[in-house]
């Protein structure tokens, strides 16, 4: 069977997209929709328990802001069911268009918010129904850039091609968090620097979630010069375009949706540990100092409630994620060729038996000194490069070409749910129950690295799949 990756290679004609317009397109609009989870990541760690959850409790504040954010991964199977209709019905490049203005019209109006202060529990249902539009959002970005670089992939490198979708994530954390810590610094308060302003939680967490506009407008600018890929020209001149995608996936590749998404759960928690809970615990101040500043401030403190964290600032730990984020991306990159040349399963294989080891360190090395930390960001990150980058080749490889959307769509998603939306809520929860130790969330990251690997030795390899049959 050919390997070629698009009919035009078969064809020898010159491809539709140059190569530059599908790495270009399918970098861009990933970048922009993890920047835009990335700012709403941040702010549900440093704004939104204070300014939306008002409880009266940090850890509780801290849960109820985590709800909202793992809310979104409940609205994600709903946009691949509906992105992917559209993208295996109508085409890639106008469900992709469609992602993309739906996300940044989301993320803008977060920034517009009222708060608790003026308007009570409405602000939190309000940014509950933005946060669902974001998730759905996002529920048909991946899979359409996905598609868009392994489609026009050439012969032998999609999987390298498929890298190019996935170093959107590591981008889109830096400039976010990035923004967020230039923000953060313009606008502190002499007096407490370690301590978000009056300020930035008046206006200044505003800005990121604004700018998101103009990166949309550039992403939109690049997408709408794509023209369609081969493979959906070819299934639609054959006549091979399915009415409901989602019934066909369903009915005659069931089999690849369960596999496609438990492929992705060690990805998934290991993506939300590495971001979310590390900032959360590398922030969250130590029992001594959370005493002292309560005895400053006048307050009741009880100690036997108080779930500690490495006592960082903001501005340390972001400083150290970025460091670590660097490995993100440079073995997102390496991951393609590893995956081109030994096989995607083989690479994933090996890579999800380290992230089980991995699970392990959580306690001696995350919950050590700072140079264990910033060996534990260097080896997760580096971890969550080689497991996430042949994702992009390896699910929508499962699935034909008249079903590929949805289907690599919905197992993408549904694993979100699994993986990430439950990761932060649960690893709060297992940091308290061990009494401010991460080890447990290591455990937890190893559990569910277990699953993935089973699911791996019962997939098949897709690396000679003809990704237009």
């Amino acid at each position: 069977m050919s390997t070629s990756a698009s009919s035009t290679v078969n064809s020898g004609a010159a491809p539709a997209n140059s190569r530059s317009r599908v790495i270009l397109a399918s970098l861009i609009g990933t970048t922009i929709e993890f920047y835009d989870f990335y700012v709403y990541a941040t702010a549900a760690v440093l704004v939104f328990p204070v300014l939306f959850f008002p409880t009266g409790n940090e850890t509780t504040a801290l849960i109820a802001s985590f709800a909202t954010f793992g809310a979104a991964m409940l609205a994600r199977p709903v946009g691949a069911i509906f992105f992917g209709h559209l993208g295996d019905r109508l085409g890639r490049k106008t469900t992709l268009v469609a992602s993309l203005l739906t996300m940044g019209i989301a993320t803008f109006l977060i920034g517009l918010l009222p708060t608790h202060e003026n308007i009570g529990i409405w602000a939190a249902v309000l940014l509950l129904i933005l946060r669902l539009a974001q998730g759905f959002a996002i529920g048909g970005e991946w899979s359409g850039a996905a598609l868009v670089a392994t489609e026009n992939a050439p012969e032998g490198k999609r999987a390298w091609y498929g890298t190019f979708p996935q170093l959107g994530a590591p981008l889109g954390f830096v400039i976010a968090n990035m923004l967020f810590f230039v923000i953060n610094n313009a606008l502190a308060d002499p007096a407490a620097p370690g301590i978000a302003s009056e300020a930035f939680l008046s206006w200044g967490w505003r800005i990121p979630f604004l700018f998101s506009a103009v990166m949309v407008i550039v992403g939109l600018w690049v997408r709408l010069k794509l023209v369609e890929s081969e493979a959906f020209e070819r299934t639609k001149q054959t006549g091979k375009v399915i009415r409901m995608p989602l019934v066909e996936a369903f009915k005659n590749h069931s089999k690849a949706l369960v596999r496609a998404t438990f492929a992705m759960l060690a990805t998934y928690v290991l993506f939300y540990l590495m971001t979310s809970f590390t900032l959360t615990f590398g922030t969250r101040p130590t029992l001594e100092t959370a005493q002292a500043n309560a005895e400053a401030a006048g307050t009741p403190f009880d100690a036997s409630t108080y779930v500690a964290g490495q006592g960082y600032t903001y501005n340390q730990f972001i400083l150290m994620l970025v460091f670590g984020v660097v490995f993100f991306g440079i073995f997102t990159l390496v991951s393609g060729p590893l995956a081109d040349r030994f096989g995607r399963r083989r690479t994933l294989i090996w890579t999800t038996i380290a992230i089980v080891l991995f699970g392990f360190t959580f306690a001696p090395l995350l919950g050590g000194e700072t140079a264990a930390v910033m060996f534990f960001l260097a080896l997760g990150f580096t971890l969550m490069g080689l497991t996430f980058g042949p994702m992009g080749a390896f699910l929508p490889e499962m699935f034909p070409t008249n079903v590929r959307y949805t289907g690599s769509a919905f197992a993408y998603n549904v694993s979100s749910i699994l993986g990430a939306a439950l990761a932060p809520i649960i690893a709060v929860w297992l940091w308290g129950l061990a009494d401010g130790s991460p080890v447990y969330v290591g455990w937890y990251l190893a559990i569910a690295a277990v699953i993935t690997l089973v699911s791996l030795i019962f997939t098949p390899e897709t690396k000679n799949v003809d990704i237009n049959e």
